[in-house]
């Protein structure tokens, strides 16, 4: 099997199983703390992801994965753009 044939598999920071990084929204923290959406999975800054339903927004965010994973608090704004991003992919 050649490199790029292998699946890039990431944790998803609410239910936890391993999906393929393609599959999931990425949340990133950049250089200067800001936390965002990272559509393209290109930017540079430290990321965690998250499958695309409310339910593990949910669980992400009463178990606080996206703080732990991100290693900074994420406020509700955030929060709110995963959601209307999970909304209007469904």
């Amino acid at each position: 099997m050649a490199v790029s044939d292998k699946p890039h598999l990431r944790r998803c920071a609410g239910c936890g199983e391993l999906r393929e990084k393609k599959e999931l929204i990425r949340v990133i923290r950049d250089k200067d703390g800001r936390v965002s959406l990272d559509e393209t999975h290109r930017k540079n800054g430290r990321g965690a992801y998250l499958c695309r339903s409310l339910s593990c927004l949910e669980k992400a965010q009463k178990r606080r994965g996206l703080e732990r994973s991100l290693r900074c608090p994420v406020s509700g704004e955030v929060y709110g753009m995963i959601q209307a991003v999970i909304e209007d992919m469904q």
